[in-house]
């Protein structure tokens, strides 16, 4: 059977049944009619099949994906292992139009060869696409988390109207400057003391929202970002093990606060915390972390070792497809590694890819820390085109260019390239960086164009940070594991400079405009005050457009009355009111004095 895959984004799910090779109900594929060949990096309108080949340790529950163009049709799929025989499956299409996937019914076996083999057409004419790819012997590792750092239990906050929210304070040490970018900051704070979770704040530190997440569970990579042509909040969520990675999934939610879509790794994996980026064309990037059984003897590791490979996934957020699958293994090589291989049943982190950004020509952008490398990998071929860094870098690197153990590589307009250089850990600076970097594929060289240090401390992170590009030529720089962050201005002057609790972590920190408007009621709580007063704690989590609060008083709930008004500040307001009358409730107020929401009415 074939499929058809209509030029629309808002395709119809096709799934259809494919019996090939497997006893009376397959046929052979007729031979490519003269003139046709194998797809390859160089043919007009390519698909790409994942997992690509040679690909060394796809995963037993591995689907198939053809990721092409619009129009391009799909037959004759053939997917055979060595050991497991001929493979039936579903084809399902992607929401994008760009291609499918077929499911297998039923998985491959470990250490086994993969041919996939399926026929492409577009237009009149066509040609094979084909794989061939081993299946790995996945690991069962330690499923340990980290300890809670014993932090300051001072550096909490702490509201009378949302006793359920108790995140890290935010210090502010440089308070936003003239020039400083306009917006609200995103966090997510873990370890140290406080509620773990996704949390905006304004540039004074005072919350405006925040997500508690249950016992065990973390959060990283928050930000807005575009979903289905509308901003939304995006964040990883799962168990961070001490490992070192992540095994959750992402969560997108609207402006009202309600989770509208989950993405999920495919092919039996659990999706990392460390790349979790939407496209205007509906589809994810996300990264996994595998730990496999490896041979490492080669590396003065044992033979029967483990190694933790890093897994690139572009998802098809709509129905959850696998678009495209790249394994470091392999196109990586282990003797780029900065670390060695580690004694007993822990799992070598080789590589450690903690971060991702599609190019605009066929390309996707990785920043690896254990290789001290970033890599410019080929989407169809899945070969790395160029490095930036590491031990075979292909720039000729200039004065104050090299960087260590460093997270977020971005591109930018004019060929430029930014890193958050850690400098550690183990410590290779005195001083963590941003950097904005030109690498010239034409003369191979590459230089530092700008840098952005504190100059009020010497903040070394150990782990984690990222450097973000505002509007307007300003950066905002996160130190993820100290947890400082800090606005710089084009020419380095710092705008913003703030941070969380003692012993807290942050990821990363972005900066963007939000407007937030909940589903849900705000909230009030009463305290007296003395025989004569009562003290009115309201608010309204994660809205962003109270300007006041009116206080409504009553002797029924149903003939409350204006009694007077305050204006909004911060997270949460305290009002002190006469006891006259029995019942009290509050409304949240615009600017324009148009009525937001109104509270429960509570007795007082």
């Amino acid at each position: 059977m074939s499929l058809r895959i209509p030029g629309t984004a808002a395709l119809t799910l096709v799934a259809a049944i494919v019996a090939l090779g497997c006893g009376g109900g397959a046929r052979e594929e007729p031979a490519l009619p003269a003139g046709e060949s194998s797809v390859g990096a160089a043919a007009a309108n390519p698909v790409t099949v994942s997992p690509l080949p040679g690909t060394r340790d796809a995963s037993p529950a591995s689907q198939i994906s053809f990721l092409g163009g619009t129009g391009t049709k799909i037959s004759h799929v053939h997917v055979v292992g060595s050991r497991s025989g001929a493979h039936a499956g579903v084809l399902r299409a992607y929401s994008t139009g760009t291609g499918a996937s077929f499911l297998p019914v039923r998985p491959f076996l470990a250490g086994e060869r993969v041919t996939v083999r399926a026929r492409v057409r577009v237009g009149a004419g066509g040609r094979e696409a084909m794989s061939i790819f081993t299946i790995g012997e996945r690991a069962a590792v330690s499923q340990a988390q980290f300890a809670r750092a014993t932090g300051d239990p001072r550096a909490v906050q702490h509201y009378l109207s949302a006793p359920a929210l108790s995140p890290s304070t935010v210090t502010i040490a440089t308070s936003a400057r003239p020039g400083a970018s306009p917006g609200y900051l995103f966090l997510a704070p873990y370890q140290g003391q406080g509620a773990h979770g996704p949390m905006i704040i304004d540039q004074g530190g005072r919350l405006v929202w925040f997500h508690p997440l249950p016992a065990a569970e973390e959060a990283a990579n928050f930000g807005v970002q575009r979903y289905a042509g509308a901003p939304v909040l995006t964040w990883w969520q799962g168990r961070i093990l001490r490992l070192g990675f992540g095994e959750g999934e992402g969560e997108v939610y609207d402006r009202s606060y309600r989770r509208i879509a989950a993405i999920r790794a495919g092919n039996g994996y659990r999706a990392d915390l460390h790349v979790l980026r939407l496209t205007a064309q509906g589809t994810a990037w996300i990264d996994v972390f595998d730990p496999i059984h490896v041979d490492l003897s080669s590396v003065h590791g044992a033979r029967d070792g483990l190694l933790s490979d890093s897994v690139i996934q572009e998802i098809d957020v709509r129905t959850g497809l696998v678009m495209w699958e790249w394994h470091a293994l392999g196109h990586v090589p282990v003797g780029e590694s900065r670390t060695p291989p580690p004694a007993g049943s822990y799992p070598w982190d080789y590589v450690h890819v903690n971060s991702l950004e599609p190019g605009p020509s066929g390309d996707v952008l990785l920043s690896a820390r254990n290789t001290w490398a970033v890599y410019d990998v080929d989407i169809h071929s899945g070969g790395v085109r160029w490095q930036l860094g590491g031990r075979h870098s292909s720039f000729k690197l200039a004065a104050g260019t090299p960087f260590h153990w460093q997270h977020d590589a971005r591109f930018h307009a004019g060929g430029l390239i930014s890193v958050f250089d850690n400098g550690a850990d183990p410590p290779e600076a005195k001083q963590s960086r941003a950097l904005l970097l030109r690498a010239d594929t034409r003369t191979h060289t590459a230089s530092v164009v700008k840098q952005f240090v504190n100059p009020s401390s010497t903040l070394l992170a150990p782990s984690q940070g990222n450097a973000l590009e505002l509007p307007g030529g300003n950066w905002l720089v996160g130190y993820g594991g100290l947890p400082s962050f800090t606005e710089f201005g084009p020419s380095g002057r710092v705008l913003l400079d703030a941070s969380l609790g003692k012993d807290v972590q942050d990821f990363t920190t972005s900066l963007a405009r939000w407007s937030g408007r909940p589903s849900g009621a705000p909230a009030l709580a009463t305290r007296p005050l003395g025989a004569s007063a009562l003290m009115l704690a309201a608010s309204w989590n994660g809205a962003t457009h109270v300007a006041s609060w009116r206080v409504l008083r009553g002797e029924t709930p149903y003939s409350l009355r204006p009694l007077l008004s305050r204006p909004k500040r911060g997270f949460e307001t305290t009002i002190e009111v006469p006891l006259r009358g029995r019942y009290v409730a509050v409304q949240a107020l615009d600017r324009a004095g148009a009525v937001l929401g109104t509270s429960a009415t509570l007795s007082g």
